[in-house]
């Protein structure tokens, strides 16, 4: 039998790649964020004494309101935009590719003295922890860069945000994993995992600031410090739902 060493291994050989190239990207971005922000300090206390009427403009208005103190500079610039969409990306990215990529070794795997469950979790597993570590550990980025500009941002408020955005980005790497269950190259699972976050993205706006990218950001825990609980529970379930079908698809093809 094929020891959990080799499996994990194994996962990790085929990953590795798309994790520190994550690494290296939302680390530096993150240092941007918070090293950006004298310049954007500037910038909003011009942009404030501009006359602005209409919708439009109450709209402006509110935005400047929001980044005016660095609490919500950092969570709008990094937790609401940046990290969301680079952390969509990447999530999707790692769960792309699997059994049937000839990237990963294609069938070969499913030749060796494991079972395709142990495969599949390992492989599932590896990619989550990935996703994990870039989430949170470039969002440690803010708090402890923070000081060098003079401001602080909360580790525990960093967590939850972190959190949040893990919980609802497993859904597009459990999407893009699935999606490789069927499909034998990385490009079609990540294109249409990406495909799928943007759609939704769409709808959400065009509905109310509710959905799933809503818990991705942390609104909720930003604006009133309530953590968004339901939506969490939700987007775990969705994950582990897409994970399952992922084992089930894999269990039933003739190889």
């Amino acid at each position: 039998m094929l020891s959990h060493k080799a499996l994990w291994h194994k996962a990790w050989v085929e990953t590795r790649s798309r994790f520190w190239i994550g690494a290296v990207i939302l680390l530096c971005s993150a240092m941007m964020v918070v090293f950006a922000w004298p310049r954007a300090s500037d910038l909003l206390t011009s942009a404030a004494k501009v006359e602005l009427n209409g919708d439009l403009g109450r709209q402006i208005r509110q935005a400047l309101q929001l980044t005016s103190e660095y609490r919500g500079y950092a969570w709008d610039q990094w937790f609401a935009k940046n990290l969301t969409y680079m952390g969509t990306l990447f999530a999707a990215l790692l769960g792309a590719g699997g059994l049937l990529s000839a990237g990963s070794g294609g069938l070969f795997l499913l030749s060796l003295p494991a079972s395709r469950d142990r495969l599949l979790l390992t492989r599932a597993a590896t990619g989550l922890i990935e996703l994990f570590v870039l989430v949170v550990g470039s969002s440690l980025m803010i708090p402890a860069l923070s000081p060098a500009v003079g401001k602080q941002f909360s580790v525990p408020d960093t967590l939850v945000h972190s959190l949040c955005l893990f919980a609802a980005t497993s859904v597009f790497f459990s999407l893009a994993f699935l999606l490789s269950t069927e499909f034998g190259d990385t490009w079609r699972p990540l294109l249409v995992a990406l495909g799928a976050a943007m759609l939704i993205a769409l709808v959400e706006r065009a509905v109310g600031d509710s959905g799933l990218f809503t818990v991705m950001s942390g609104a909720s825990y930003f604006r009133s410090g309530q953590v968004p609980w339901l939506g969490l529970v939700a987007t775990v379930s969705v994950s582990a739902g897409l994970l399952a079908a992922s084992i089930l698809n894999i269990a039933r093809r003739d190889f």
